[in-house]
C-alpha cells in the first residue's frame, strides 16, 4: 500500500524536475536568440551600414540614412537586450551560479554582464536622453569626425562582445582559458 504513494511522490518529482527542465531549455533558446540578433546586429552596423554611410557624399544622406536605419536597430536591441537579461538573470538563478562571477574560470559570464550593463545604459539612458543631441550636433558640423567617432565606439562594443561570445561559448562547453 505504502509503495503506490512512493511511486506517484517519484513520479511527480521527475515531472516536476522536467518542467523546470523545459524552462531552463526555452530560456537558454531565448537567450542565445537574442543574443544572436544584439550582437549580430551590432556586427551588421559596425560592418556594414556604418561603412556605407560614410561612404556617401552629401552630408544629409549621411545624417538621413543613418538616423532611419538606428531608429528602427535601437527598438530591436532595446528588446533583444532585455530578452538577453531576463533569459540570462533565470539561468544563472536557476543554477544558483552566482558564485561564479567571483570565479576566474567563469570571466566570461562577468564580461556578458558588465557589456549587458554597457549597452543597457546606452540604449536606454545615453541615447535618448544625450547621445542622440551630441549626434545631431555634430553630425551637422562635422559628419566625418562624428561617423568615425561612432563607428569607432561600435568595434569597440563589437570587439569586446565578441571575445565574450567565444568564451562563452567554450566555456560553456568546457574549455577554461583560464583556470
Amino acid at each position: 500500500m505504502h509503495s503506490i504513494p512512493k511511486a506517484f511522490s517519484f513520479v511527480t518529482y521527475q515531472l516536476s524536475q522536467l518542467h523546470i527542465m523545459h524552462y531552463f531549455t526555452l530560456a537558454r533558446i531565448i537567450h542565445v536568440v537574442a543574443v544572436v540578433f544584439w550582437i549580430g546586429g551590432v556586427a551588421m552596423v559596425t560592418t556594414v551600414i556604418l561603412p556605407a554611410v560614410r561612404r556617401m557624399n552629401s552630408k544629409r544622406d549621411k545624417i538621413d540614412t543613418f538616423e532611419k536605419i538606428e531608429g528602427k536597430f535601437s527598438l530591436q536591441a532595446k528588446i533583444t537586450t532585455l530578452l538577453t537579461a531576463i533569459s540570462g538573470f533565470y539561468m544563472m538563478y536557476e543554477l544558483d551560479a552566482w558564485d561564479r562571477y567571483h570565479q576566474p574560470k567563469y570571466w566570461w559570464i562577468t564580461a556578458m554582464t558588465m557589456i549587458w550593463v554597457v549597452f543597457t545604459i546606452v540604449l536606454f539612458i545615453l541615447e535618448p536622453f544625450v547621445l542622440h543631441k551630441w549626434y545631431q550636433k555634430n553630425a551637422e558640423k562635422n559628419p566625418e569626425k562624428t561617423f568615425h567617432f561612432i563607428q569607432r565606439f561600435h568595434w569597440v562594443l563589437l570587439t569586446l562582445s565578441m571575445l565574450t561570445l567565444i568564451g562563452a561559448v567554450a566555456g560553456s562547453h568546457g574549455l577554461f582559458f583560464i583556470q
